[in-house]
């Protein structure tokens, strides 16, 4: 906590430095008042056309719409400071060229593209959000992280080649220790061991010089996006993935981070309930070059990413598609919510979701209560015990319009849901990190696996019945705020993009 406080105050310092810089201004031109607001009205209104005419959701951009329509020079200044162009950014720039550049590894295997021509779904993630669909597949589905965590310990003990490790928190406890203690033997052995988590998520539970210590055991470390006093909107993005790739062989992600909280153990907010998936198949590629995508923007290391792709014997008999994808801030696809949207919106009988977080745009709010009218069972599972109270204020508010409209919401009573699932008619699924919130949806850089036509679906939805019976559904009239709540939860949502 001392090392959040300490770090925090420094970010918090060189933004309180930069606001008294744009108030410096306004009061320097005070005397010129009238020449300055209609300068700065143009210019917010130039600003604005530009919003509307670039956003991908104008949900999302509606809090810096309003303040320069409102104060045309405090908004104008408040876009130069958090709103930027993220071309700005050495970092995200450095990001977006790899992306561009590793490309060429995703390619879709054209026998396989012919069986799902007519599927939209599969198209929309091979053609546009350009990861390709594969066959050749194993999945297992973890519906708690400690039975994951033994399966993770296991097949890290088997590498050989190399292990990519990608997280967003990672925290000294159980979990960490017992992971790094194979991960400095692995590297010993000549194995090549990256670990990349990001620096907001590890902002209190890692020192700043822990990469160091990392390097001095043999083990190779990459911070993503490390805080910035000046940075601006670039600390908005972060990486909230989860991939851990070993020799390209097998793969895990979900939603489990590495804290001990998410294997039961010292866990604040009650039972936690979250989830994984290992995949072994031709599907871990995907996870390969989104690793080694990320990687090389901050050290350009490989030159051929192929080096790092094992070659599996193809089944006599593969079963059903999987394909992880990402989902990248730097991008005109919205592939998170588009994949979601997608599953919503070609529901026949059902849709049942896990969200930690549910603070939603229009086009999700009317998919979902559409689908309802369609005669589709909508179900979502959100958690009991909030982690952060005010998100979990924002959350109850969208609560309210989705019952009224048919969806049924479960609060688990035990704990805290931490899964970001959606499964539909036993035959669709998505597993990964992108919560049902602004940051993950237009901010930060996610991952999740979609997989069609898979057994392993069927454990799926257990699970989400399984938890749904633990489970209290939320009431019309418990949805529906009193007074001054529903005007406080209205104020929240101004500013929810943000949060």
């Amino acid at each position: 906590m001392k090392m959040a406080i300490e770090r925090g105050i420094i970010v918090i310092v060189g933004l309180i430095l930069q606001i008294a810089l744009s108030l410096g201004m306004y009061l320097f031109f005070i005397e010129n008042f009238y020449i300055v607001y209609v300068f700065f009205k143009i210019i917010g209104l130039l600003l604005t056309l530009h919003l509307i005419r670039e956003s991908k959701n104008y949900s999302y951009t509606l809090p810096i719409i309003i303040s320069l329509i409102l104060f045309p020079i405090l908004g104008t200044l408040l876009y130069i400071i958090f709103y930027r162009n993220k071309n700005n950014s050495k970092t995200l720039k450095n990001i977006k060229q790899s992306e561009s550049e590793s490309k060429k590894y995703l390619v879709q295997n054209e026998k396989i593209k012919e069986q799902f021509k007519n599927n939209g779904k599969m198209r929309y993630l091979s053609d546009f959000a350009g990861y390709p669909i594969t066959t050749n597949n194993d999945i297992t589905y973890y519906p708690l992280g400690e039975i994951a965590f033994k399966d993770m310990l296991e097949e890290l003990k088997k590498a050989k080649e190399f292990i990519f490790f990608e997280y967003f928190i990672v925290a000294h406890g159980k979990m960490w220790d017992s992971i790094l203690e194979i991960l400095e033997e692995k590297a010993k052995q000549g194995v090549d061991v990256r670990v990349m988590y990001d620096d907001l998520g590890c902002l209190s539970t890692l020192k700043k010089s822990y990469p160091n210590e990392l390097e001095a055991k043999g083990i190779k470390c990459v911070v993503f996006n490390k805080l910035n006093p000046i940075a601006g909107v670039i600390m908005n993005n972060r990486d909230h993935r989860k991939i851990l790739d070993i020799d390209g062989k097998v793969a895990f992600s979900g939603g489990i981070n590495i804290a001990d909280e998410y294997i039961n153990m010292n866990s604040k907010y009650g039972h936690w309930k979250d989830n994984a998936i290992k995949i072994s198949g031709d599907a871990v590629w995907n996870y390969t070059v989104m690793f080694l995508t990320m990687w090389n923007a901050f050290k350009k290391e490989d030159e051929d990413f192929n080096k790092f792709k094992y070659d599996f014997t193809n089944k006599e008999e593969p079963q059903g598609y999987i394909v992880p994808y990402g989902e990248t801030p730097l991008d005109t696809e919205i592939t998170g919510e588009d994949v979601y949207l997608n599953i919503i919106n070609q529901a026949n009988d059902y849709v049942y979701i896990f969200t930690p977080y549910l603070i939603i745009d229009t086009d999700m709010i009317n998919a979902l209560t559409l689908a309802v009218k369609r005669g589709v069972d909508v179900r979502i599972v959100i958690p009991g015990i909030p982690d952060k109270k005010i998100v979990y204020t924002l959350t109850e508010s969208y609560v309210e319009p989705l019952v009224k409209g048919g969806v049924k919401i479960y609060k688990y009573t035990p704990g805290f849901v931490h899964s970001k699932v959606f499964v539909s008619d036993d035959n669709v699924a998505t597993v990964g990190t992108i919560n049902l919130d602004y940051r993950s949806l237009y901010l930060h850089f996610e991952c999740g696996c979609y997989m069609e036509g898979v057994d392993v679906i069927k454990d799926i939805k257990k699970d989400l019945i399984n938890t749904m019976e633990k489970s209290v559904e939320v009431s019309k009239s418990d949805a529906n705020p009193k007074f001054f709540k529903s005007i406080w939860q209205s104020a929240l949502r101004l500013v929810a993009p943000l949060m």
